[in-house]
């Protein structure tokens, strides 16, 4: 079966809406809401190939793109790869040239609406930050300190590791901090057991690579599920149950895991072409990092030191 090559684009206006259009009853997943874009010819790279067809559907003119995603999806009758950029920066006004019918959708109510199975990751893409930092155990007091550090730092996705803090401080420290996030619109994730989860009042869960592989099914269904990953064998399992996103480490050498085996940025880009979920990239890295792991496919840096400087 022949693979189709295509360009999205995830177009922004400057109130930080997304663009979606209705796809056509008489066409491939036809009566389902898409990001625009169209298939990359020959001769195409993938910005001409979205810049071309932004042109012809919406008489729009791309300034500026970044990538944010690749995706390999096989429908019954279809195998497609999606090149999709976050186009940043555009001139003209948004006009419907094809008569497709488009809105303007706020990033987090894209759940909201039936897309192509090929775009569901895509989605959680979109809504997700470029910068995810981890809390590391420590005494409950300092959690706290570090916490309202990547706050103020506009840090909108965090993540909660206390392996070593009993159920009460684990509860007492949420109790304090859940709220916290709230208050500067930052999703909390908690790196707990499956167990565990349904126990404590946060945004979601963060699996551990053995708690991955030891799930047949996605754990929790209304909230974020993330997984920490080191090989392809976890990356594929995270996409099978259905995680969001995932943490893949470690890329360089970290002092807290000098021995470690590293990835390099080479291995990191191989492992994240064959994936279809959002990457954060982790280990050794910094926030001024972003351009590197974009380029090598991530979605953004992960950190436990790297936003607490």
């Amino acid at each position: 079966m022949n693979l189709l090559q295509v360009a999205v684009g995830v177009v922004k206006n400057p109130s930080g809406q997304i663009l979606i259009s209705l796809r056509n009853n008489k066409l491939h997943q036809g009566g389902l809401w898409e990001f625009p874009g169209g298939k990359i010819e020959a001769t195409e790279t993938v910005e001409q190939a979205l810049a071309r067809e932004l042109k012809e559907e919406l008489d729009i003119t791309v300034q500026a793109t970044t990538p944010l995603i690749t995706i390999n999806h096989q429908y019954p009758d279809l195998a497609v790869q999606l090149h999709v950029l976050s186009v940043e920066r555009f001139d003209g006004e948004v006009k419907s040239c094809e008569g497709q019918p488009f809105l303007w959708v706020n990033p987090d109510d894209l759940t909201k609406y039936d897309f192509p199975a090929a775009n569901r990751p895509i989605i959680a893409a979109v809504r997700l930050p470029h910068y995810y930092a981890i809390l590391d155990d420590a005494d409950p007091a300092l959690l706290l300190v570090n916490l309202m550090k990547v706050l103020d730092k506009g840090i909108k996705l965090i993540q909660a590791r206390l392996k070593t803090l009993s159920i009460a401080e684990v509860k007492a420290f949420l109790e304090q901090a859940f709220p916290l996030c709230k208050a500067h619109n930052a999703w909390l994730l908690l790196n707990s057991s499956v167990k565990n989860a349904e126990d404590f009042e946060v945004d979601g869960l963060h699996l551990t690579s053995a708690d991955l592989l030891a799930c047949e099914q996605r754990p929790v269904n209304k909230r974020w599920v993330a997984a920490s990953c080191h090989n392809g064998d976890e990356l594929y399992h995270a996409q099978k149950i259905g995680v969001d996103f995932v943490v893949l480490a470690p890329v360089l050498p970290t002092p807290t895991h000098p021995d470690a085996e590293v990835l390099g940025w080479d291995q990191f880009a191989e492992l994240v072409a064959n994936s279809n979920l959002p990457v954060y990239a982790l280990g050794g890295l910094t926030g001024s990092d972003l351009l590197l792991a974009q380029r090598a496919g991530a979605q953004g840096i992960a950190g436990i030191r790297a936003f607490l400087g």
